[in-house]
């Protein structure tokens, strides 16, 4: 045997690595395990997908990242390791050296991340500010060619215009303009496009997999929609009741799906090239997560479920080609 092909090619460190992450809010009402133990990779320029239900914990995944948790919520337990620094333990004043430079994210409400008080102008000259040593000069040249690169026409006049003057899709793109403009080396966006309609949906989809692709970025996607995810994603990761029920490359996940959650997620998306059917629906509803039942949390609603999904959890098995499902009975296995 050839003496290289006995040598393993090594890969590269992983840009950002979550260790059994655990986010809990101490409520009057009782312990909300918002995130529980969850664990993930993002490489170098890789986009991750994170997907599920509202109330899954995905967005909690993104603010854990990002060092906004507010109390009662406080991370319990795990590592976030960012370019071999764990954030977790970071101290306010540096996760703010991180946050806009380092780690960026986009909020689901543009108008609640945009200041209504200062000027588009002033908000990307600020992130540039804060994050660079640019004179005043070149930041507003900067903020002009970032207006440009996400779409925004005339960029020299509106600049000097108020949130309120733009339109929702418009105020998105600003929001992925402030949130790029320092070059940060991870993007987080929290359901980008909600609310907009399918055509914005689908420039706004393209256009952040451009930024993160041209500024040799990593991207987490945070969204409850399987279809968009499909076609921006290298790997996805499900969540439901805050916890991991099966992660792997996009289109294993997309095509051979293993737990019965994200078969149900897939089932409810609408095809053009297929005869017209009634959707399916995951029957129920979620759990509350104050008070999830034993065993597997999806075990009320699946389908597949057995006495003993209803008693003992299920471990996150992980396949040969990678794939990994939470699931006593993953499809594969009884079909």
């Amino acid at each position: 045997m050839n003496e290289a092909a006995r040598i393993p090619v090594a890969q590269p460190a992983p840009l950002l690595s979550v260790r059994n992450l655990r986010t809990w809010f101490h409520t009057f009402g009782g312990v909300v395990k918002a995130v529980d133990g969850v664990s993930f990779d993002v490489a170098p320029g890789e986009i991750l997908g994170l997907v599920g239900e509202s109330g899954g914990g995905k967005s909690m995944v993104g603010f854990s990242i990002m060092g906004l948790i507010d109390p009662p919520g406080r991370i319990e337990a795990g590592e976030i390791v960012f370019e071999g620094e764990d954030l977790a333990r970071l101290d306010e004043a540096r996760m703010r050296r991180v946050r806009g430079k380092r780690v960026a994210m986009i909020f689901q409400d543009p108008m609640t991340a945009l200041n209504p008080l200062y000027t588009i102008g002033n908000q990307l000259e600020e992130m540039l500010k804060l994050h660079t040593d640019l004179p005043s000069a070149r930041r507003r040249e900067r903020a002009i060619e970032m207006l440009r690169e996400v779409g925004i026409p005339q960029p020299e006049s509106r600049l000097d215009n108020y949130p309120h003057q733009f339109s929702g899709g418009m105020r998105q793109r600003v929001v992925i303009a402030i949130s790029m403009i320092a070059r940060p080396r991870l993007l987080i966006a929290d359901e980008p496009t909600t609310a907009l309609d399918v055509t914005i949906q689908a420039q706004l989809l393209r256009l952040m997999k451009h930024q993160v692709t041209q500024n040799a970025a990593s991207l987490i996607l945070i969204t409850h929609d399987l279809a968009a995810v499909s076609q921006m994603a290298d790997r996805i990761v499900v969540l439901y009741c805050g916890r991991i029920v099966e992660k792997g490359r996009a289109a294993d996940v997309i095509e051979r799906p293993r737990h019965h959650y994200t078969r149900g997620l897939l089932d409810s998306i609408p095809h053009h090239d297929k005869a017209q059917a009634r959707l399916r629906q995951i029957p129920g509803s979620v759990p509350d997560i104050r008070k999830l039942p034993p065993g597997c949390a999806f075990a009320p609603r699946c389908p597949a479920a057995q006495d003993i999904c209803r008693r003992v959890e299920p471990e996150l098995v992980e396949t040969a080609t990678g794939q990994a499902a939470a699931c006593h009975f993953p499809i594969e296995a009884i079909r």
